[in-house]
């Protein structure tokens, strides 16, 4: 059945439920197609593969190793997988991807424990770190040996390079590992104002999990290994996970499209921009309530139940557990301002 045939169009129409939902950006198409020729060796040793190594050298550290993946998931389980023995324990916050979203795999196919930390704004500080950082050498602990941070994070916010130093300074000094789930990393750089390298090798992150797919690509995101020997057998640990392609050649040429150029900056500034436009919006509304700060691409907002109602009928988006009305309004590289503007008057009742 083609596209063109499914009786339900409305169903193509663009919403704020997540940046997963958009399609891949047209220049990562084209770059896909441009891929698409001939024969090329597999499993990276493809020539698109090696200039993806060469530009993460450019863009992180010179030392950066990069190993492309299917999904954020598999990037978070063989980043922190390759980075820790048997035995080690990831101190996270309990509002972590890793922690809720991912089907448990950390722990169950991964083999880690999860240690999460109450952070109300979704960051991590050292303070917090802190407390979770003891029991080495107890066998009846499972041992601190990594500290994994959201950028941006679950609830929107953004550490800025200072704070993501501090906390590499705090898990180096007790031996640990840091780690950054950057599914969002373009969105809080844009944010900073901050180059890539700002916020994670040259603050002191060790492995790096590099989105992708919330950013216009079709499906691609890598594990950078930023500093040398912080996780070990990553050549081995794709393939024992179900996360080493074939046809890498396709994935790096999406990595390559968005990341090569000023793509992935443009994407993210794009789609946090219109999220400051409906938060702008939603503010002149009184009864919707906005405690959350807006930095990323992502409004948090407490809609009354009438307002809730009439916005699903024009847009799908979140509830958000833990709050009654509190819902999560995600934007994306295609969202528009007419689409902006629509859930604003929808949420308000009125019509421009």
């Amino acid at each position: 059945m083609s596209i063109s045939s499914l009786p339900d169009t409305d169903q193509h129409r663009r919403t704020f439920a997540s940046d997963n939902y958009s399609g891949a950006h047209p220049e990562v198409m084209a770059a896909l197609a441009e891929a698409n020729v001939g024969h090329a060796p597999a499993y990276g040793d493809d020539p698109w593969t090696a200039q993806l190594k060469e530009l993460v050298g450019r863009l992180f550290a010179p030392e950066a190793e990069v190993h492309p993946v299917f999904n954020g998931t598999g990037a978070n389980v063989i980043g922190l997988q390759a980075a820790l023995p048997r035995w080690g324990a990831v101190i996270c916050a309990g509002s972590a991807h890793i922690q809720n979203d991912e089907g448990a795999a950390p722990e169950k196919t991964g083999g880690l424990k999860l240690l999460a930390l109450e952070a109300p704004d979704g960051k991590l500080t050292p303070e917090l770190v802190e407390g979770r950082a003891w029991g080495w050498g107890d066998p009846h602990r499972a041992q601190p040996l990594a500290v994994s941070i959201t950028q941006s994070t679950e609830l929107g916010t953004c550490y800025t390079p200072d704070e993501v130093r501090a906390l590499a300074e705090c898990t180096h000094r007790y031996g640990m590992v840091l780690h950054m789930d950057g599914s969002r990393l373009g969105n809080a750089a844009a944010h900073l104002g901050a180059s890539l390298a700002e916020i994670t090798a040259d603050a002191g992150v060790d492995v790096l999990s590099l989105g992708g797919t919330k950013n216009g690509l079709m499906g691609a995101e890598a594990v950078v290994v930023l500093r040398p020997h912080a996780a070990l057998g990553m050549e081995y640990l794709r393939k024992t996970n179900m996360q080493l392609g074939s046809k890498m050649r396709f994935l790096s040429a999406q990595l390559l499209a968005l990341y090569e150029g000023d793509l992935w900056h443009r994407s993210a500034a794009h789609a946090n921009a219109m999220a400051a436009r409906l938060r702008r919006g939603l503010e002149e509304i009184p009864e919707v309530g906005l405690d959350l700060p807006t930095q990323a691409n992502v409004v948090f907002a407490v809609l009354p139940p009438e307002a809730k109602s009439r916005a699903r009928e024009a847009f799908h988006f979140y509830d958000w557990p833990g709050r009654p009305g509190l819902v999560r309004l995600m934007c994306s590289f295609d969202t528009t301002p007419e689409d902006v503007d629509a859930l604003v008057d929808a949420v308000s009742g009125a019509a421009r």
